[in-house]
């Protein structure tokens, strides 16, 4: 199928110029969070992670506020007797955008995974509806990156809000599944909203056809859809951090 995908030389140059933007920014992350750990752990994965789509903006968000809530930061903040310098130097629309970045990116990490799996293995796709629910395959894909995304999404959730508020088990679950159904209900309308504009109405008027899943095309959509997952998110994310149902970060 990709080597019917013929989409405009110019379309494959940025596609490809973008993705390997999002690798190095991600690359150079995943570098600091290894030299300078944050002191909530679970964010030394989002923020690479959140780099893959974010790139340059993710970079700078990361230098000028992420290196805020490093464990060496935090340490020395306690050894003061001071509040930590993250909690003091965040402004809130900052703290939302990053509880949004922390939802998003168990989706990045879940829709990957569901896409490249129903991709491998079309039955999957069948379990999930294909040609017995939804006579378009794409619906089924999406229905698996859900469940792969709401898991991963749960779980970054768990181990954020468990340290944070010293919770049980059961208990942080519980807190969990509040603060980020919303969110990633949220993230999911408007990544699917994007992929579903690129799918079928800009992907069959630029290459003739919908980009499939081992072109460099589909995964630059698949950045921007991203992006609109964060945007439809972060008012959902003001909301849960505002009302405290989300932690600060």
């Amino acid at each position: 199928m990709s080597a019917a995908f013929a989409a405009p030389g110019w379309l494959h140059a940025v596609s490809i110029a973008a993705l390997l933007l999002g690798a190095a920014c991600a690359l150079l992350l995943s570098v600091e969070v290894v030299r300078h750990p944050q002191h909530m752990t679970v964010m030394n994965v989002v923020w690479p992670v959140s780099a893959l789509f974010g790139s340059v903006a993710v970079v700078w968000a990361y230098f000028r506020y992420g290196r805020l809530a490093t464990m060496e930061a935090n340490h020395r903040a306690k050894e003061r007797g001071e509040k930590p310098p993250n909690m003091t130097g965040t402004p809130f629309a900052v703290m939302v955008g990053k509880g949004a970045l922390h939802c998003g990116s168990g989706c990045m990490l879940g829709d990957v995974a569901a896409e490249w799996l129903a991709f491998l293995i079309p039955a999957v796709a069948v379990w999930f509806g294909w040609q017995w629910a939804f006579d378009e395959k794409m619906y089924a894909v999406w229905a698996l990156d859900f469940v792969f995304a709401y898991a991963l999404g749960i779980v970054f959730q768990y181990y954020a809000i468990v340290p944070m508020r010293d919770l049980s088990p059961g208990k942080g679950l519980v807190a969990a599944l509040k603060a980020d159904t919303l969110s990633l209900i949220a993230w999911q309308i408007g990544m699917y909203g994007f992929m579903a504009f690129a799918q079928f109405y800009l992907f069959p008027r630029l290459a003739g056809q919908r980009a499939p899943v081992n072109s460099v095309e589909f995964w630059f959509a698949m950045q921007l859809a991203m992006v609109a997952g964060f945007v439809t998110a972060y008012p959902v994310n003001w909301w849960l951090v505002g009302s405290g149902i989300k932690e600060r970060m």
